[in-house]
């Protein structure tokens, strides 16, 4: 029955027009799209990508400017667009953090260079004793 009677409530009560409203369905209804909503959710945080992303500074003095490193298709290494060894990176990448304990990291790559590559340079930056990090992305569907 979707409703009650006020009148007549009881044993033996007969007809009586409907005054309640009954609001189990809708509360049952409202719980599944909570549910329903809260599952939906926890894909779109799972397709976020999370990197610390360097802090902005109100100086443009050098020594807060991040550094970058960029892997190229062809296998290129890049260090502030400049071509470098990656023996020579690793060196770089030290002296770059022991004059600036706050450095941060920008690291690019184009789409075709293999995942361990990007994982590598990274890795050999935080043996440099570099913390901050970012994955410079662009904008808009792949």
């Amino acid at each position: 029955m979707a409703g009650g009677s006020l009148k007549g409530v009881g044993r033996g009560a007969t007809g009586g027009m409907i005054t309640g409203i009954n609001v189990t369905p809708l509360v049952d209804v409202v719980l599944v799209l909570l549910v329903v909503l809260m599952v939906a959710s926890t894909y779109v945080v799972a397709q976020t990508l999370k990197v610390q992303l360097p802090k902005a500074s109100a100086t443009d003095g050098p020594a807060n400017k991040p550094q970058k490193v960029t892997l190229t298709s062809k296998g290129q290494l890049l260090f502030n667009d400049a071509p470098i060894e990656p023996e020579d990176l690793q060196k770089t990448l030290k002296e770059a953090a022991a004059a600036d304990p706050d450095i941060s990291l920008v690291v690019s790559a184009d789409t075709t260079v293999e995942h361990g590559k990007v994982v590598a340079m990274i890795d050999m930056a935080k043996q440099a004793g570099i913390k901050q990090f970012a994955i410079n992305v662009e904008l808009g569907r792949p």
